[in-house]
């Protein structure tokens, strides 16, 4: 008698926490990469996400519910939500939610993840930070049901007070910014350090995206060093944009912004402190450069200082103010052709646990302005010019010697090429075989 055997291929899941946000961020970035390479290893990529909306008999509402996740959450009585953040400590579930082809996912939000299926808890993320925040604990989450196996690899993208019960846990930790730049967010100090050390004990690998990052997590939080693996992160820009002649670009930019082929100066990020917006503009306006500065980043904590000289100077009006435009947010397409057009990047953070400003203006060969701030010298290598993140005059002068020499920024721009090829996502697709081979995944 023939036995035929069918091997099934592995699935790796990864949470959705930040791939339902409306403006993304840099973990949304590093989720979506995370899945494209998940999917060119030959693996089964899914997502699980928290909506408010709890999943029914019906598929399509369910995942209508997922790509609906970023509509203003609805208030939940108080007896409800008192219940649900006791008991969420002794556990979740999740449903599995089949792509139905019917759902058109939102572009804003990045549109439909490449995922094989979706799982569905409902107010997980919700519920299990605000468990932890009550009580301390953990949220163990079951993802396997009697209709389907769970996924073999659970990958958080964050450090989020959830684990798998049934599958490998590997969480991601970008940086340990509130512990090495406490004045820099809001968040409880003690509750994030009580947060990161519950989540070193319970996982089975610690990712994490730059050497910086790693020696932080093994000096600060006594991980061991066998326990840490550094993937680095890459960034993948959509053929259909990356590909545009300059041509088109150039009319763009002059047709939306009035401003020309590498004549303007850019900076993009949330406002927070620790991306040093109030540094940037005090050193641009006192270089005497007249080309525009254009910052690109919506409102974040704590940034009232880093606009202030800004929208002073603004208020005030004059030649100044006219040298400086803000926009609080840029579609994915439009930001591409603003680093695409302009002379150089500023992007000199007080710290960074990797940098992706830096590495997606090199791709897109454009000059870099950055700091010695955590990874950022990991990443930009000899492709860059680096200043002390707190020295103003020494952003000036950097920034004066890319406004006064063509030559630097043509050899900025062919060594970016050069180093941000050490970031391909073929690069990070070696690292990540590297890493799941250590929890049994290959």
């Amino acid at each position: 008698m023939l036995v035929e055997l069918v091997m099934r291929a592995k699935s790796i899941c990864i949470d959705g926490y930040n791939l339902s946000l409306p403006q993304g961020s840099g973990i949304t970035t590093y989720g979506r990469n995370l899945l494209d390479a998940i999917d060119r290893m030959g693996f089964e990529g899914e997502v699980l996400y928290g909506p408010e909306v709890k999943p029914g008999l019906d598929n399509v509402l369910n995942e209508i519910a997922l790509a609906d996740a970023h509509r203003e959450r609805r208030k939940m009585q108080k007896a409800v939500r008192y219940s649900k953040t006791i008991t969420t400590r002794f556990g979740r579930s999740a449903v599995l939610v089949e792509p139905s082809g019917e759902v058109i996912w939102p572009e804003r939000m990045g549109g439909q993840p490449l995922a094989r299926r979706y799982r569905s808890s409902q107010d997980l993320y919700f519920l299990a930070n605000r468990g932890f925040h009550r009580h301390g604990a953990m949220t163990p989450l079951t993802l396997k049901s009697a209709a389907h196996h769970g996924p073999d690899l659970m990958h958080w993208t964050s450090t989020l007070p959830i684990y798998a019960r049934d599958a490998a846990n590997i969480y991601t930790i970008h940086d340990l910014i509130p512990l090495r730049l406490p004045h820099a967010t809001l968040e409880s100090k003690e509750r994030y350090r009580s947060l990161v050390s519950f989540i070193v004990k319970k996982a089975d690998h610690i990712a994490v995206v730059s050497e910086a990052t790693r020696q932080d997590v093994i000096r600060i939080l006594g991980v061991p060093e066998n326990k840490v693996t550094n993937t680095y992160q890459s960034v993948s820009i959509d053929p259909g944009i990356l590909f545009r002649s300059q041509s088109d670009v150039e009319l763009e930019l002059k047709g939306i912004f009035d401003l020309g082929w590498k004549d303007y100066y850019l900076h993009f990020g949330a406002i927070e402190p620790k991306k040093n917006l109030g540094r940037i503009v005090e050193a641009y306006l006192a270089s005497g450069v007249t080309k525009p500065l254009i910052v690109v980043g919506g409102r974040s904590w704590l940034d009232g200082p880093e606009v202030a000289l800004f929208n002073q100077v603004k208020k005030d009006g004059g030649v100044s103010a006219s040298r400086l435009r803000r926009y609080e947010f840029m579609s994915r397409s439009m930001l591409v052709s603003l680093i695409r057009g302009a002379r150089a990047t500023l992007f000199p953070s007080l710290y960074e646990g990797f940098g992706l400003p830096v590495l997606e203006s090199m791709l897109l060969g454009t000059a870099v302005l950055t700091s010695n701030g955590g990874a950022l010298p990991e990443v930009s290598g000899d492709a860059a010019v680096i200043v002390d993140p707190y020295d103003v005059q020494a952003m000036t002068r950097g920034l004066q010697a890319l406004d006064a020499d063509d030559e630097l920024i043509l050899d900025l721009v062919a060594r970016g090429k050069i180093q941000a090829a050490k970031f391909s996502q073929q690069a990070f697709i070696e690292r990540l075989k590297d890493l799941y081979a250590k929890v049994g995944v290959s």
